[in-house]
């Protein structure tokens, strides 16, 4: 790789870096021993920032709709679909990784929480959002429609996941009175690997939706490129 495509690229290698660092660390680094956690305390440092990396790629795919709203340029519909699809997978991780940890915890993977809850509605809904994307046929149509329900569905998220279980018992940290983990982390073992490991699934994150929306620009112009070339050899 030549020194332009470095100062290019620096973000990918640095994320990359970023996750392999949090990985390594978050199982092999030193963790505090907190009452009823011990060790699956490590699981703060993929849960968590999984969580982050969602909320940040959805961000970045409302931006993109409301920019393809105002402009109506395609190429901005489908960053704003691949980004959507990135958060996503990201919010499944994240629903994984809470199970699991919540296994141990709580004594069961799904407690009905009111941020569990919260955190599946989000994702149907945003399920729903692929669903129509898929039912639409005309380019321009699917982008204006997808485009208003990807600003309903991130405008629901933000209090399902943020604000609603602040009103209600819940067991998660920072939820319904219960202190959030920076009461716990005194000697900040946790800080040095949780804070990498959020700079690097955002930073990945954004690679993969970047990645991804370039193949779909890609992918679509040689199909429109296709159905042209089939449309003039019928004509004649």
């Amino acid at each position: 790789m030549n020194s332009t495509n470095m100062k290019r690229n620096w973000w990918k290698i640095l994320g990359v870096l970023l996750v392999a660092y949090s990985i390594v660390g978050g199982f092999l680094f030193n963790a505090p021993r907190l009452d009823i956690l011990n060790e699956t305390i490590r699981n703060l440092h993929f849960h968590v920032p999984m969580w982050f990396g969602m909320i940040v790629m959805l961000m970045i795919s409302v931006i993109y709709s409301i920019r393809y709203l105002a402009k109506g340029e395609d190429y901005l519909d489908a960053y704003a679909d691949q980004f959507a699809q990135v958060g996503v997978f990201m919010g499944v991780l994240g629903i994984l990784t809470g199970m699991i940890w919540a296994n141990f915890t709580w004594g069961e993977p799904w407690s009905n929480d009111p941020k569990q809850n919260g955190a599946a509605i989000g994702l149907l809904i945003y399920f729903a959002y692929f669903v129509l994307r898929g039912s639409l046929e005309d380019p321009q149509q699917k982008g204006r429609i997808s485009g208003i329900y990807n600003i309903f569905a991130f405008s629901l998220l933000i209090p399902l996941l943020f604000i609603l279980p602040r009103l209600t018992d819940s067991l998660h940290p920072g939820n319904g009175g219960n202190p959030g983990f920076n009461a716990y982390d005194l000697d900040s073992q946790l800080r040095i690997v949780f804070y990498p490991a959020v700079i690097g699934w955002i930073l990945v994150g954004a690679w993969m939706g970047n990645l991804k929306a370039r193949m779909a620009i890609i992918q679509q112009h040689y199909l429109n490129r296709a159905i042209e070339a089939s449309a003039f050899s019928s004509k004649n």
